[in-house]
């Protein structure tokens, strides 16, 4: 069939078949199929939706553009696993999650991407790390999945070469948010890695990326029920983004913030709770606990006996990161020349904040990009944020500012000042999970 007729068709609200479909991301890939013609097809999608049957062949489609990792010739003695963000402020969990679960027995290739919008990107924090190489052989990776139990590494040019096409003529053509688009969009990559469970974190609230509770639970539901379909059991819990979740925003901030709990300096908080429930599922979906409570035995001891933090910094140095990173990581990190305390206006509890705005006032600080291959300052940032429900006055500030200079910093107060509101009244902070999806619970 035509790219037209095929356009045609799904315009005219009729369902493509698999064979169709595949065809049609082949020509995505090899170029064979134009950009308009891609617009066209995604506007299609955008308009008259996709059924499940269709959902789950683009997905695969995406998924075998390019080349697939297989890890059965390595025979590991333990489960291939995966975490995937829909991206978020202050959401430094894969930094964390990544060495956590190698501790554990898992084996964890995580292929990570970069900031986007108002969210923070794990390569950039990463790369706040001197001498860390997001883009290692081939071989340097397999191996440290193999022998580490992890590697966090930036995407190849080989792995579901379709997607960067689409969405790229997505981004400009207003058909970002269709749910078939971005299923295909995150799983297409992320089952390209070969895993045998994924779990899927799907933010909440004023800084997520889905627009409302509803649009996160049903993009929630597709994804685990797709990934299914094509063969890979995943997990998918609702985590709350009405407030920046580790207690800083900013890439060596979150590097600092990541290192603390992996070396349990912070035991507690809303970082560690949600980091922690998404270990215990990716353990259980890899049937490395037969329980709950058996798997946050194991994860609580990794954290005791120090394995996690091992792990991470066997990581670091294995892609060219200091040796002794995790005992001098303050010497290595950059640090922000100007650092201030903004305070609220008067005295009171933090009853809410728009966190897509405190993510963009790090953007702002040159924390973030606003123009895509731009250059970013590792070293600002905010930190100690305060938390929703938290007393704030003349001794505990908002947050510290770390900026490159004064006027920055003068900026990003006012902007904090406005999105955050401070009332005298007590509040109940936003509950962390707001659910848990599994595939029996999908209904097809």
């Amino acid at each position: 069939m035509l790219p037209q007729e095929l356009i045609r068709r799904k315009r005219d609200g009729e369902e493509l078949s698999s064979t169709q479909i595949r065809r049609f991301v082949a020509g995505i890939a090899d170029g064979s199929i134009g950009d308009g013609q891609i617009g066209a097809f995604a506007m299609a999608v955008f308009l008259n939706d996709m059924s499940m049957d269709e959902c789950v062949a683009l997905t695969t489609s995406i998924r075998d553009s390019g080349g697939t990792l297989d890890w059965r010739g390595l025979d590991l003695p333990g489960p291939v696993l995966d975490k995937h963000s829909t991206g978020g402020v202050g959401d430094l969990v894969s930094l964390v999650l990544g060495p956590w679960i190698a501790a554990c027995g898992g084996h964890v290739p995580m292929i990570s991407g970069r900031g986007l919008g108002h969210t923070g990107g794990t390569l950039d924090k990463l790369e706040s790390i001197p001498g860390y190489d997001i883009t290692p052989s081939n071989a340097t990776f397999r191996s440290l999945v193999e022998e580490v139990g992890v590697a966090i590494i930036g995407q190849t040019g080989s792995l579901a070469t379709a997607d960067k096409r689409l969405y790229g003529v997505r981004d400009v053509t207003a058909t970002v948010e269709s749910i078939p688009l971005i299923v295909a969009s995150i799983l297409g990559k992320k089952l390209a890695c070969g895993l045998d469970a994924l779990v899927m974190d799907v933010k909440v609230g004023s800084g997520a990326f889905m627009p409302t509770p509803a649009a996160s639970r049903e993009l929630a539901e597709a994804i685990v029920a797709v990934a299914g379909c094509a063969g890979t059991p995943t997990t998918a819990l609702l985590t709350d983004m009405n407030q920046v979740l580790a207690s800083c925003a900013g890439n060596a901030l979150e590097v600092r913030e990541a290192i603390a709990l992996l070396t349990g300096e912070v035991r507690e908080g809303r970082l560690f709770e949600v980091s922690r429930e998404l270990a215990c599922e990716m353990l259980l979906a890899g049937n490395l606990a037969d329980s709950r409570a058996q798997a946050l035995d194991r994860l609580d001891g990794a954290l005791r006996s120090g394995a996690a933090a091992e792990r991470f910094a066997r990581m670091i140095a294995s892609l060219g990161g200091p040796a002794d990173f995790l005992e001098r990581h303050d010497l290595y990190l950059p640090h922000a020349p100007v650092t201030r305390a903004v305070h609220a206006p008067r005295a009171g509890v933090v009853q809410a904040m728009d966190t897509r705005a405190l993510g963009m006032a790090v953007v702002e600080l040159g924390g973030g990009r606003l123009q895509a291959g731009a250059a970013i300052d590792h070293a600002v940032g905010l930190s100690r944020l305060a938390a929703i429900g938290e007393t704030v006055d003349d001794k505990r500030p908002l947050a510290l500012i770390h900026a490159r200079c004064e006027t920055d910093a003068e900026r990003a107060s006012a902007r904090l000042r406005e999105v955050v509101t401070v009332a005298p009244q007590p509040v109940v902070a936003p509950s962390l999970i707001h659910g848990v999806i599994r595939p029996r619970e999908v209904r097809s």
